[in-house]
């Protein structure tokens, strides 16, 4: 297990250390920190000690799959922490009775009442994404073309559960080697380049990115119907010429531009810099 990050994030004022685990993808919190955040215990550790003993009582599975990672404590010195990534945190806030924990209930019952209704009416679950990606400051043509990619996606990954190809791990190969026939890196290379860690990747991307990683998925699929691969090795084949149909159109807009198409540039880079190139304009306007 690699830790990349031990850092303090901030909670009106309470430090929570977080570790990233790189192999996972994956922010741990600890939970220690959290619950002296929202309990404002005078030992936060027997606090915890007690509700987790409660917990494991009660046959609470979250807490059993709680681990540990060594963490930086008061006095500098690394110690094992009783660790917890989002879900299992959101899981144990649930039980603390806490005036400070119950935005985060009410959030939840928000969050699990919306996912019913979109099961029950599909068509809420893109207004939403458009209102998410709107409130965001995304303009409206990314948009656009983030909706078109989700279903150029969802095309994808049907015709592979349709080949055989396995969710998970299998997904996650696949969508590798058509990142890396394309852009050069897999999902992973291309996230740090950005500097993500959990955020989605084609959320970071420039419009142009989006459409290139667009023409690769759906060239995949088109490819995939025709052939019909029948063995996982057929289908990595397929992914991968599917993938250097896009490469090919990426090296010829940037040998027409002179310039790049992969940015290490993420959303919130790319947004400041049409912001900035919008008010440069208004202001040269004005003047």
């Amino acid at each position: 297990m690699q830790i990349k990050n031990d850092k303090v994030q901030l909670f009106e004022d309470r430090s929570i250390r977080t570790a990233w685990v790189e192999d996972e993808e994956e922010w741990y919190f600890s939970i220690v920190d959290v619950v002296g955040a929202l309990t404002e215990s005078a030992d936060a550790t027997a606090y915890w000690r007690k509700m987790k003993q409660r917990l494991k009582e009660e046959g609470n599975e979250t807490v059993t799959n709680c681990h540990s990672l060594k963490m930086t404590a008061q006095d500098g010195k690394k110690r094992l922490t009783d660790v917890a990534n989002t879900e299992q945190l959101l899981r144990i806030i649930q039980s603390i009775p806490s005036k400070k924990a119950e935005p985060f209930k009410l959030w939840l019952a928000q969050v699990g009442r919306e996912r019913m209704e979109e099961v029950i009416d599909p068509e809420l679950t893109i207004e939403r994404a458009l209102e998410t990606y709107a409130k965001k400051g995304y303009s409206r043509e990314w948009i656009n073309q983030r909706l078109q990619a989700i279903q150029v996606r969802k095309e994808l990954t049907d015709e592979w559960e349709n080949r055989g190809v396995k969710k998970g791990a299998e997904f996650a190969i696949l969508t590798d080697e058509i990142s890396k026939a394309w852009s050069g890196m897999t999902t992973r290379e291309y996230k740090k380049l950005k500097g993500l860690k959990k955020e989605n990747l084609r959320d970071n991307m420039s419009t142009l990115e989006l459409v290139l990683n667009m023409l690769a998925e759906a060239t995949t699929t088109e490819i995939s119907k025709q052939k019909q691969p029948e063995s996982f090795e057929e289908n990595r084949k397929v992914a991968i010429e599917g993938g250097n149909v896009a490469g090919e159109a990426r090296l010829a807009v940037e040998k027409r531009t002179g310039k790049p198409v992969i940015t290490n540039k993420n959303a919130a880079q790319l947004q400041n810099i049409v912001t900035g190139l919008l008010e440069s304009d208004i202001s040269n306007d004005e003047a």
